[in-house]
């Protein structure tokens, strides 16, 4: 059988790995055919990049890959619209297959371009998109399928997942950890879209269209980052026997898909909370079937080409259908539930004047709310001087709890906004 030739657009530490994997003879018999790259793009032709360039076409227009002989493209550029849009574009409508890593691309057009592939009959494959190196896209496409998914959880950016541990390994706070972060490279110069959240939203959309089939939807979710984290925040949840992590969680409810980004506490010793450093992990409910736990490298060369590369031997042996597990016209709207109607137990943090009245005047703002306090720990410090009270509620509804918290950070004796981080279910 021919080998399968491929063009190349972006030839950075990704699509570097990628060629280097493809030079393994043993995937051509894995695939069954052989794999040729026949043309690539990149900023640079003449950059020393470890292996040897001179044999592929190289071309400055990346669009141009779509008019190329190959039969797939590999879209490493980034970004949700420019060349990135216009190369996928052009390549579906040529008649092209496309693997991508691109999450923000997709969460905003994915569901177009999953129509587009299969008008055209052939395939838009993303298996790098999320997760670096563990294989969740596929499992939710084509393995957890008999009786549903319930709810995804993951972590699902290493850059946060990095900076959480080492404040809590340390004790140093936010800023002094990301600015190590950058300096080690696990950080951009920019590191707002990760730090902020944006990232994990990307990828838990495309996650959520995967195990309810919906259209991935990036205006019903709501998205808090890790930059409020505090090590003392870090240092109660330890006392309570919890670990913060940033997760990315999206549940069928009775009422629609609730889709939300948050830092959340999670019980020390269970499977999300042991993910330390730069990895990821998802776990998924699949129902009668059970809980199925993903872990693995969340990005970086090796881990990002392997699954880029998983998603060419699908194409190889012809392995490949619908983008996102069923035909693009059926997927549905998202309906989203009220996040408010979410019930949690919740951490609270408080720092107020250690005044008389101060903590009968926080307990009655959540009594009127219908909070009810499970536990309670506070700091003693000077008379008059700031102090921490934190508490942890019995489950109650997220609009409770923020009622209760506008109208405690009215107070004259609270001296900052309320923390609030929800306790995750194990």
């Amino acid at each position: 059988m021919k080998p399968l030739k491929i063009a190349m657009a972006g030839l950075g530490t990704v699509g570097g790995g990628v060629v280097k994997a493809l030079a393994n003879p043993e995937l051509a018999e894995r695939a069954g055919r052989g794999f040729e790259i026949v043309a690539v793009s990149a900023r640079d032709a003449r950059k020393a990049r470890g292996f040897d360039t001179s044999k592929f076409t190289w071309t400055a227009d990346a669009v141009a890959l779509a008019k190329s002989d190959a039969d797939v493209v590999v879209e490493l550029i980034g970004g949700e619209d420019g060349v990135a849009l216009a190369l996928v574009e052009a390549s579906l409508t040529a008649g092209k297959h496309v693997v991508t890593g691109n999450k923000a691309l997709l969460a905003k057009h994915g569901a177009r371009l999953a129509a587009l592939a299969e008008k055209n009959g052939v395939a838009l494959k993303f298996e790098a998109a999320v997760a670096g190196g563990i294989p969740i896209v596929k499992a939710l496409r084509e393995s957890l399928v008999a009786y549903g998914v319930e709810t995804v959880r993951g972590i699902l950016n290493g850059t946060c997942n990095y900076i959480l541990t080492q404040m809590e390994a340390t004790g140093r706070d936010f800023a002094d950890v990301l600015a190590e972060a950058q300096r080690l490279g696990y950080a951009e110069a920019d590191p707002k879209l990760d730090i902020g959240g944006g990232d994990t939203a990307h990828k838990l959309v495309l996650l959520a269209s995967l195990a309810f089939g919906t259209v991935p939807d990036q205006k019903n979710i709501a998205v808090e980052g890790i930059d409020g984290i505090t090590p003392m925040d870090i240092g109660f949840a330890d006392e309570f026997g919890f670990r913060i992590k940033l997760l990315g969680i999206a549940r069928r409810t009775a009422h629609g898909i609730d889709q939300r980004v948050q830092p959340s506490m999670v019980k020390a010793g269970t499977p999300l909370a042991d993910v330390d450093g730069v990895f990821n992990a998802v776990m998924a409910n699949a129902g009668p079937a059970g809980r199925y736990f993903f872990e693995g490298r969340g990005a970086g060369e090796a881990p990002t080409a392997l699954s880029v590369v998983a998603d060419l031997v699908d194409i190889a042996r012809g392995n490949f259908g619908p983008a996102f597990g069923r035909p693009a016209a059926t997927l549905k709207p998202l309906v989203p539930s009220d996040p408010g109607a979410a019930i949690s137990a919740y951490y609270l943090r408080f720092e107020v004047l250690d005044v008389p009245g101060v903590l009968a005047e926080i307990a009655g703002h959540l009594a009127e709310a219908q909070v009810s306090i499970g536990s309670m720990v506070q700091r003693a410090r000077s008379p008059g001087e700031p102090v921490s009270i934190v508490m942890i509620t019995h489950e109650t509804s997220q609009a409770s709890v923020e009622r209760a918290l506008k109208a405690i950070a009215t107070s004259d004796k609270v001296r900052a906004r309320p923390c609030m981080i929800p306790m995750e279910a194990a």
